[in-house]
């Protein structure tokens, strides 16, 4: 694996983690977390700069129960706490509390304590999601060195115009509970969303089984603006792998392959 240049915001080092989140238990999960952090970190040589964690990594996809919290709660202060303890920006969704509802919060945790959010767009229909989460409505973009970053939670990785690349982002992160029983569909579009925004994509997801007897077995990978794989964590195996992203490498493909610059107009309303 080449070397990072230290200090160098041109490139970046990432850490996808691949995560059995015990159904409403956060307190497990936080411990669980920081014990694959601590033992995977400590034998790389290079800092990382993001740590990216799955969809609702603290409770499980318990939309439908009392586990959304006010803000600021345990959970941000954990990601709070975890991002100083790791010295990079800690990101994953949270369900927090929004007047007679809640809304599926994807927060990006910097180690000077500042923070950034997008709220989860598409709501999952076949789990009524829609009936206890507010959608949110509006797309973010957020910067880690040179770097743009778009963020996405699970289900919206299906609606191919709200990601598109407007050539505004460098990144597509996707945090999820996939399903196994859908997990062709996951590697295919997460491939398909690299090539046709000429971006690297972020995808991580969970395994085990969660409260609702729902199985996932993983997934979690990074992919190069080819859609060629650069990492992928094996199934069923709660782990953390590392990748790097340089910026001229993506730079020089587009400018080489300017499809961009061919898109189509549109507006979201």
């Amino acid at each position: 694996m080449p070397t990072l240049t230290p200090n160098d915001n041109t490139q970046l080092c990432v850490a996808l983690v691949q995560q059995d989140i015990a159904w409403l238990q956060p307190e497990l999960n936080f411990t669980q977390l920081e014990t694959l952090l601590t033992k995977r970190l400590s034998d790389y040589a290079h800092p990382v700069d993001l740590i990216l964690l799955p969809e609702t990594f603290a409770t499980g996809f318990a939309v439908d129960l009392a586990v959304a919290e006010a803000q600021p709660g345990p959970i941000l202060q954990w990601l709070i706490t975890a991002a100083q303890r790791f010295q990079a920006v800690m990101a994953g969704s949270v369900l927090v509390k929004q007047g007679a509802k809640q809304v599926n919060r994807f927060y990006w945790v910097r180690p000077d304590g500042t923070i950034s959010y997008y709220d989860k767009r598409h709501l999952f229909r076949l789990g009524n999601e829609g009936e206890y989460v507010e959608a949110g409505q509006s797309r973010a973009i957020f910067t880690l060195g040179e770097f743009r970053f778009l963020p996405q939670v699970c289900y919206d990785l299906r609606f191919p115009v709200f990601q598109r690349n407007r050539n505004d982002y460098d990144v597509m992160v996707n945090v999820a509970n996939w399903p196994a029983a859908r997990r062709h569909i996951w590697d295919t579009l997460l491939m398909a969303r690299a090539m046709e925004n000429q971006c690297y994509v972020l995808a991580c997801n969970r395994i085990g089984t969660d409260g609702k007897g729902v199985a996932h077995n993983g997934g979690t990978a990074a992919y190069d603006f080819k859609g060629e794989p650069l990492v992928q964590s094996p199934d069923d195996q709660a782990c953390v792998e590392i990748v790097q992203l340089r910026k001229n490498t993506l730079d020089e493909f587009r400018a080489g392959f300017p499809a961009h610059l061919d898109a189509d107009e549109f507006m979201l309303r």
